[in-house]
This record gives C-alpha cells, structure tokens and sequence, in this order.
C-alpha cells in the first residue's frame, strides 16, 4: 500500500516572494499536479488575513486541507475553525504588558535608517515584532532587510528581551525580512503537528530553517520530513523529486503484486 502524505508549506521565501502573493505557475502547479498525488497544508506565523492577501480569498479553504494560522494556533482543516489558546492565558496579563512596555521603550531607543508605523503586532499566540515598523514600503522593507544583515538588529533586539525576561517561558524566531515572533515555548511551528492525524508521512518545505529561524523548529522535527528551500522555483524543483520518488516506488509496489 502506498503511503499517505501531506505536504506542508511555510509561505514566505517558500511559495511566495516576502510579503508577496502566490505566482499563478506556483498556485496552478500545487492545486493541479502535486493536489492530484498528495494533500497540502500551509502553515505560517502571519494571521489569517496575510495567508488571504497571499494565497487568495475565502477560497483558499476549498484550495487547502490544512491553514495554520500563527504556527497553528488559529488552525482550520477543511474550512472549520479548530480550538486554539492566546498567549496571554498562558503567561498571564502583567508580564505581557511588561513585555510590550519594555519593547516600546527599546524600540524608541533604537537609532535606524528609517522607522514607520505599527511596531507591535498583537496576534492570537504571539508577539510580532518590527523593529522598523510593519507599515513599511516593499522597497523599504529590503532596504531594512540589508541593514539588518549588517547590524543584526533584530538578533541584538532578542537577546535583550531574553535578558530582561529570563523567566518567562518564551521563544524568539526571527522570520520574513523586518520582524521577529515572541511566542510561549513549544508554540514554534511544530505546534501545528498536533492538528495532523491519519499521515504516514509529512514533508514540511520551508526557507528559514536554520537555528534562529523561523521554519528551524518544525524542519528538525522527528515528526517531519524536513526540505530546505530557497524560493518558490526551487520548491517546486524538489516537489518534482519528491513525486517522481513515490510514482516510483508505486510501479515498484505494483510490479511486485503481480
């Protein structure tokens, strides 16, 4: 019998360019050549309302079987909302505050080449953090991802609040170009893996998966199969591998039963 595989994709630098939406040759090769073998899911630490803009409307439920939201603490399989939990039950409404009063205040420290608007974003299991400010333009936010590059910014930015909340169970991932994730322990990517049930076999694609990065967690996970990519071409060059490896293996399996 052939195995049952689900395909897990990060977003950014993985299906998309950052920030992006999907490219029709990307979209049309998931829904119409790897669907046809395999179910797909997306998983990502933006909200719900950044997959939509990427990968489309209301639709995309009906394009995959798995969306997690925010690591996967808002998650919908089959289009219906799973249970979740917010970070504030978890570390408790002080040290939250304390937490953002102390970001705002490092943030109005921070001498940069440019600052915009909404430095902290509020999701449902984490903290997004933007040094420079969400509300940037897409030039501006590579002009900060060069500088950060070269001033680790964002690196130096995790290491204070680690410094100053030694005792708050938290993780710090640092993904996309201009922001990092604050987030309670075990809330890394891998917290989506609880909702997938019924696989033999689950390939998780993803760019950021060195120590630091965002897709490390999941992509090093005994749950996963972990594949390293480096955009949206190279995906589909392993996708490719990965199918022509199972059919394979499936004439292999037929070949034998007769």
């Amino acid at each position: 019998m052939s195995k049952k595989i689900i395909c897990l994709f990060d977003i950014d630098g993985t299906l998309t360019e950052p920030r992006q939406p999907i490219k029709s040759n990307v979209e049309k090769f998931l829904l119409n050549v790897l669907k046809k073998e395999f179910d797909i899911a997306i998983v990502s630490g933006s909200d719900l309302e950044k997959i939509k803009e990427q990968l489309g409307n209301e639709d995309i439920f009906d394009k995959y079987k798995y969306i997690f939201a925010e690591n996967g603490l808002v998650a919908y399989k089959d289009g219906k909302l799973l249970p979740s939990q917010t970070i504030q039950s978890i570390i408790g409404e002080d040290s939250l505050q304390d937490l953002i009063n102390f970001t705002l205040k490092y943030i109005s420290e921070l001498k940069l080449p440019f600052k915009r608007g909404t430095f902290i974003e509020f999701r449902t299991g984490m903290l997004n953090i933007a040094p420079v400010g969400r509300n940037c333009t897409d030039e501006e936010r590579n002009q900060f991802h060069e500088y950060d590059i070269e001033n680790h910014v964002r690196q130096k930015f995790i290491q204070a609040l680690k410094k100053e909340f030694p005792n708050l169970a938290l993780m710090y991932s640092i993904g996309g170009q201009i922001s990092f994730d604050v987030f309670p322990v075990g809330w890394d990517k891998t917290y989506c893996l609880r909702h997938i049930q019924g696989y033999e076999e689950i390939h998780f694609f993803g760019d950021k998966t060195a120590l630091g990065g965002n897709d490390h967690e999941i992509y090093e996970s005994d749950l996963t199969i972990g594949h390293r990519v480096t955009g949206p071409e190279d995906t589909i060059n392993q996708l490719n591998v990965l199918l022509t490896f199972v059919k394979e293996n499936k004439k292999k399996e037929q070949a034998t039963i007769r």
